[in-house]
């Protein structure tokens, strides 16, 4: 899995002008903000944080289901990079004994770079999954109704 977008249910929430997100394939991850454009930013840490916590207790990530009219979330850049490392590292078969030799770095480096919790920056994250025969390719696409400012 390349992508970690999934579709979202965006809805009006109790409170005036409050959206609720919700996503079909993560029922863990519920969310809202004040604002629509709250409510995006919101859903996507949600997302984030959700499927980092199926890879740390074990559990693998649900397939996306077809989006239909439900709108497409995907979690943040360094989330997406950690989850494709963890990934790669998973179907590599190697150590990270073996990893840290051919980037160079310490063990305990490794261990919190393959941590899903721990928090890592892109560069080492994309060169870790180069290692691995990865590449990290980030693209740009505009928001469904949001203006250009």
């Amino acid at each position: 899995m390349g992508k970690f977008v999934y579709p979202a249910r965006l809805e009006p929430g109790d409170a005036p002008g409050v959206t609720v997100v919700t996503f079909p394939d993560i029922p863990e991850a519920i969310t809202e903000g004040a604002t629509i454009s709250e409510a995006r930013a919101m859903a996507a840490d949600a997302l984030g944080l959700a499927l980092l916590a199926y890879v740390r207790d074990g559990r693998p990530l649900p397939r996306p289901s077809p989006r239909g009219r439900l709108e497409a979330v995907s979690v943040e850049p360094d989330i997406a990079a950690k989850l494709a490392l963890i990934a790669a590292f998973n179907d590599a078969e190697i150590s990270r004994r073996e990893l840290a030799r051919r980037l160079g770095k310490d063990e305990k480096e490794i261990r919190r770079m393959l941590d899903p919790m721990y928090p890592t920056k892109l560069a080492p994250l994309s060169a870790a999954l180069a290692e691995l025969g990865q590449r990290l390719v980030v693209t740009v696409e505009r928001i469904p109704g949001h203006a250009a400012a």
